[in-house]
């Protein structure tokens, strides 16, 4: 049957039902990254060009959406409660997974990736598209495993012993997750028939519980989520930056989709956010490796994004920029270890990129991250709104590691430098420069950071003088805090949470946790 067939013979789903050119228009761009990642296999030279395509033809379909009356309604199959929907939050998403791609895709243009790369870059990148428009348990339980799939594959890319392990740990923690999500899945199908996201009120306990532990593990919430940070350090750079820019928010998305539509669910989430925030700031403050850093830093971030569903599609889409950027800085840093950096003088451009990727995240005023910071605290008040503030310095103590790195103004680098003294004199030890950066890198840093500057115009409204003094104050506040205590400060915290034999109890605990705060929320059946 084709797609036009198809379409014309969906049923409307509700009065925010779209028009048929919305629905093949649709289908079509759901399936197109699947031909052409499978197109790679048959012409191989096409690639990086397939993929960059995708990039932009997503880029395309989510500025066109937000053109038009959202949101929009497709029920695909009526009796089960199988429908996708596309609205504000959805077309944030899916922007930041279309600019994500195209800046890896140019990153990696002048290196040696083989086909087989962009294959699954595209598949992985369609797959994350799909989710960002599922309504339904179902559609979103196939579009996650495919994800796995692809990134487990992505992540064992380089085949060496180090990646194929990390991949082979990554992809058995999500089946794992996946496979308590199902469970969940069943058992909100059996209360209700249906595979629908509002199936959550009414439904058993348990298929709460175990749904948001799918999820949850899946988006790197709370200790659930600390099986990612060695996935996101140890992966390659532009992987790195897909998986922790784009990837993560594949479980975000239906957590907040749900807070949205079912108002008990919001609460568990506010108590799991806050949790996951102070968790993460914490890890980041103290990490003195940059890369993990990053990692952990993570773990706060998807914090923010869920702490208030409302903000969340402006938070993901300015986290995931900036995140993407650091990761492909920080794959061209002469050392990993911030302490040796801080005797390494960098770069002023590769320095600019890191500075201005911590900027955003930390909340700096003319970046997309100050209204994603402001917005996400308007939603806030009390204790919550203080426990936020409170992890807001902490990210500005975190990126302050970057943004004090030394910087190597207006000198020649010294490797270029002519050889002056005899080869029998000692020699001061000249601290290794790092590697000349790739075209490829500049036109990453273009889409990523030129987004950042872009999207910060979209709510220039959060720009009053309350606003900007309360993000300038937790700005300068973080960066004395560690100049005065955190800059020589080094504990290093136990990993033993994230050790491989540990993962799946802590995944027990959690779950436990999640039937406590289900039950409170009263989201089991009415009798």
């Amino acid at each position: 049957m084709s797609l036009l067939s198809l379409a014309a013979n969906l049923p409307a789903a509700s009065p925010d039902a779209a028009p048929q050119e919305w629905v093949m228009l649709t289908l079509v761009w759901i399936a197109l990254p699947l031909l052409a990642g499978f197109s790679v296999a048959l012409w191989p030279r096409l690639g990086r060009y397939l993929a960059l395509f995708i990039a932009l033809l997503s880029l395309s379909y989510g500025v066109g959406q937000w053109l038009q009356p959202l949101p929009q309604t497709l029920q695909l199959l009526d009796n089960f409660g199988v429908l996708l929907q596309i609205d504000d939050l959805s077309v944030q998403f899916i922007w930041l997974n279309s600019l994500v791609l195209a800046a890896v895709v140019i990153y990696c243009w002048p290196s040696s990736k083989r086909a087989f790369f962009y294959t699954q870059m595209i598949i992985l990148h369609g797959s994350i598209n799909a989710v960002f428009i599922c309504a339904d348990f179902i559609s979103l339980y196939v579009a996650l495993e495919v994800i796995g799939i692809a990134a487990f594959l992505l992540i064992a890319y380089p085949r060496s012993n180090r990646a194929i392990w990390v991949s082979l740990r990554y992809l058995f923690v999500s089946n794992t997750a996946m496979l308590f999500y199902l469970v969940g899945v069943i058992l909100v199908y059996q209360a209700h028939g249906s595979f629908a996201f509002s199936g959550l009120l009414g439904a058993p306990v348990e298929a709460t519980a175990l749904i948001f532990l799918g999820l949850l593990t899946k988006a790197g919430v709370f200790i659930s989520g600390l099986w990612l940070p060695l996935t996101y350090a140890e992966a390659d750079p532009p992987v790195s930056a897909m998986l922790s820019g784009v990837v993560g928010k594949a479980g975000v998305f239906p957590l907040v989709r749900c807070a949205l539509m079912v108002e008990e669910v919001a609460p568990i989430l506010l108590s799991l956010s806050l949790g996951t925030v102070l968790l993460g700031v914490t890890y980041a403050i103290l990490e003195q490796d940059a890369r993990r850093l990053l990692a952990v830093s993570s773990i706060s971030q998807v914090g923010f994004v869920l702490v208030a569903p409302a903000a969340a599609g402006f938070y993901a889409l300015s986290h995931g920029l900036a995140k993407a950027a650091l990761f492909l800085a920080a794959g061209n840093l002469p050392s990993r270890d911030l302490v040796k950096l801080r005797s390494q003088p960098l770069s002023p451009q590769l320095w600019s990129v890191l500075a201005l990727g911590s900027l955003s995240i930390s909340g700096f005023p003319l970046l997309s991250g100050f209204g994603a910071k402001a917005m996400t605290l308007k939603q806030l008040s009390g204790w919550a709104e203080i426990a936020m503030t409170v992890a807001a310095v902490g990210t500005a103590i975190a990126f302050a590691k970057f943004l004090f790195l030394p910087v190597q103004w207006g000198r020649a680098d010294p490797q270029t430098q002519p050889q002056t003294q005899p080869q029998t004199q000692p020699q001061t030890e000249t601290p290794a420069a790092p590697a000349q950066l790739q075209p490829g890198f500049w036109g990453a840093m273009v889409v990523l950071i030129g987004g950042l500057f872009a999207a910060n115009g979209l709510h220039l409204e959060l720009y009053t003088v309350n606003d900007l003094t309360k993000a300038l104050v937790i700005i300068a506040g973080g960066w004395l805090a560690y100049g005065l205590v955190f800059r020589h400060l080094q504990v290093a915290l136990p990993r033993v949470v994230e050790e491989f034999e540990n993962l799946i109890g802590v995944m027990s605990l959690v779950l436990v946790g999640l039937f406590w705060l289900a039950i409170q929320q009263n989201l089991g059946p009415v009798l």
